[in-house]
């Protein structure tokens, strides 16, 4: 396996909807065995740009290759070595697990043994082996995604595109889900997904920074991190909205982002974190410390898109 090899290719990709402009310009190069994330919010443009990947969608400008074919000249052979699983898998909410399974593998001619194979080593890094005979209808939201993945791995795609697969997802359910991604990472196939989830977005190789069609950044997780200026301090507090609202357009405060039950306050310079806590103090918002934290690809994300303390 070549880990250099470029799988999937975009240059000047771009698709209109009219006066809207969904992707725009878009350039990047995602490897062999690579788990690259397309990240942004709603209408950032990653659906769009991933069914232009699937040839589900011919781009109005610009260049795409996948799996070193060309889509818009010939999308049927791109379509014979992908697997593309869109937010609604097309499951067959009648037939069990067992026989959407055999259904997607006929589609695609595996031959009985192999996919009865695939099948038990899908359903079992999933758990839900013992769910074969139970109607599609049945399963809960996590289980329908990931007999969904079941279903578009079963005849070993080399290429496989996930648009936001764990979206409404349980935490365990997602676990699993990014257990199997791994596997199939480690056996050389390559993987483009994208998510709303930004914590999800660390378990990626590299993150491509979507919003508004462009994309702001591409690199691995820790080195856009570093790209942060300044610095981050998180605050403990039993009353984080009050505390965030106190924070807000103070001298140094670049911008606040509630976090669980914590508040995330960019910094102009770590200095300023001693005279805030003072600050504070005097003014009697509840704060039960604060210290200097490394930055998440959240964090940096509402840095980079100035909607810090935008929050209700």
């Amino acid at each position: 396996m070549n880990a250099n090899e470029i799988t999937v290719a975009a240059t000047g990709l771009t698709k209109r909807f009219g006066p809207l402009t969904a992707v725009d310009g878009l350039d990047l190069a995602v490897r062999r065995g690579e788990i690259f994330g397309l990240v942004g919010p709603d209408g950032a443009g990653k659906t769009t740009a991933l069914r232009m990947f699937a040839a589900v969608m011919a781009p109005d400008a610009g260049r795409v290759s996948v799996g070193g074919v060309d889509v818009v000249a010939e999308p049927e052979r791109v379509r014979e070595r992908i697997s593309y699983m869109p937010q609604r898998f097309g499951l067959y909410e009648d037939l069990t697990v067992d026989e959407n399974i055999r259904f997607y593998a006929e589609l695609f001619a595996v031959p009985r043994r192999l996919r009865e194979q695939r099948a038990a080593r899908l359903l079992a890094a999933s758990s839900m082996e013992r769910f074969r005979k139970r109607l599609a209808g049945q399963l809960s939201g996590g289980m329908k995604q990931k007999l969904g993945l079941a279903c578009a791995l079963v005849h070993a795609p080399s290429i496989v595109l996930l648009d936001e697969p764990t979206t409404g997802v349980d935490p365990l359910s997602r676990r699993e889900f990014w257990q199997i991604l791994y596997g199939l990472r480690a056996e050389g196939v390559t993987l483009l997904i994208s998510t709303a989830y930004l914590d999800e977005a660390e378990r990626c190789d590299r993150l491509a920074l979507l919003h508004g069609g462009r994309m702001l950044y591409c690199d691995t997780p820790a080195a856009l991190r570093a790209r942060m200026p300044g610095a981050l301090a998180e605050f403990a507090t039993p009353a984080p909205r009050q505390l965030r609202d106190a924070l807000q357009g103070r001298a140094g405060v670049l911008g606040v982002l509630l976090v669980g039950n914590g508040v995330h306050v960019h910094l102009d310079q770590a200095g300023r974190l001693a005279e805030l806590e003072r600050q504070l103090r005097d003014s009697g918002v509840p704060c039960d410390g604060a210290r200097l934290v490394p930055p998440s690809i959240e964090d940096l994300f509402v840095a980079l898109l100035g909607g810090a303390g935008t929050q209700p």
